[in-house]
């Protein structure tokens, strides 16, 4: 494009839309002591329920309340759902599958896997991203990627606590390894250009119903009894995490993505959300003994231990290596 004010004008743009998403990373950075705080609290009030309820009573309030906010304040340019398009729906609908697929196993992963340790693995997608580009232009990706690839292995072997005599990791480490891959397809659907005539606003709408259809069938279906279903709002700390979640950890967070990722591309995207562990692993160096002291249950703070620093630490450089080598502003 010539330089003038279109220029200009898209370069503040890429700007604002950057600064956004990493107000969501602070956001969803939130969501892992948050998360496997409810885990442990559900965990608590029903002794009897099993992994499948535990995670869906965590996770269906929150886009159930999310969707509510939504409805309650549509904004100017969202009257309702009476003026959903064809490809509005159907966008909402696959967004919803794959993140819940990715939520799900993030979800479960977490209570088997420190909050931080979480955050870092999630990450798998920032390389996954622009190596699936490559290959779906059917070019070798460049050198820098397959650097980064390397330095992501050599991180999630340390934080996964790889078991190199029996080749495995833990339950934990490995769900959250697949809820990356899922978490990619949601990021590359919505950068898709076969959804760009599609409202944000009204796609989220369709994405958070999903959401909590499916989380709540999920609870319904390995609840104990639909008796037990009742039992967690009665407790004003699982009240208080629940809003947190669905205010600050849904709402917030996926209306700036739905809404300001589109404006750069998907490799920038995945890169750009490799600040949510960051800010992951400082909230749960102080939040744990908080929300335990509000909750009472026993989820100390973590530490930050070498496995963590170094582990950590190659995967942010990677996905650096990835942000500076010249391709991946053009993906």
């Amino acid at each position: 494009m010539t330089p003038g004010m279109g220029g200009a004008g898209e370069g503040r743009e890429r700007r604002q839309a950057i600064g956004m998403l990493l107000v969501a990373n602070v956001c969803w950075g939130l969501s892992f002591p948050l998360i496997k705080t409810v885990t442990a609290l559900n965990a608590r009030l029903l002794p009897s329920a099993g992994g499948g309820c535990i995670v869906g009573l965590a996770l269906a309030p929150r886009f159930l309340l999310g969707l509510l906010v939504l409805l309650a304040f549509p904004g100017r340019k969202t009257p309702g759902l009476r003026w959903l398009t064809a490809g509005e729906i159907r966008q909402g609908i696959r967004l919803g599958f794959f993140g819940g697929a990715g939520l799900l196993l993030q979800s479960d992963g977490l209570r088997f896997t420190a909050a931080s340790t979480s955050a870092f693995l999630t990450q798998f997608y920032a390389i996954m991203i622009p190596v699936w580009l490559a290959l779906r232009l059917r070019r070798a990706p460049p050198a820098a990627v397959w650097l980064a690839c390397a330095l992501v292995l050599a991180g999630v072997a340390l934080l996964g606590h790889f078991d190199w005599r029996q080749l495995r990791a833990g339950r934990g480490e490995l769900e959250t390894l697949l809820s990356s891959v899922f978490f990619m397809v949601q990021i590359l659907m919505l950068g898709s250009r076969e959804y760009a005539a599609c409202r944000t606003a009204r796609v989220t709408l369709v994405w958070f119903a999903v959401e909590a259809v499916l989380f709540g069938a999920l609870a319904v279906a390995t609840a104990p009894s639909l008796r037990a279903l009742g039992v967690p709002w009665t407790s004003p700390a699982w009240l208080g995490c629940t809003f947190l979640l669905a205010s600050i950890c849904t709402v917030g967070a996926f209306v700036i993505m739905a809404r300001w990722q589109p404006k750069v591309s998907a490799t920038e995207a995945g890169l750009i959300y490799c600040f949510e562990p960051i800010f992951g692993a400082l909230f749960a160096l102080f939040l744990p003994a908080l929300f335990s002291r509000w909750s009472g249950i026993s989820y100390p703070n973590e530490t930050a231990t070498l496995s963590l620093l170094v582990g950590g630490g190659l995967i942010t450089v990677a996905n650096a290596v990835v942000q500076f080598q010249p391709a991946a502003a053009s993906s």
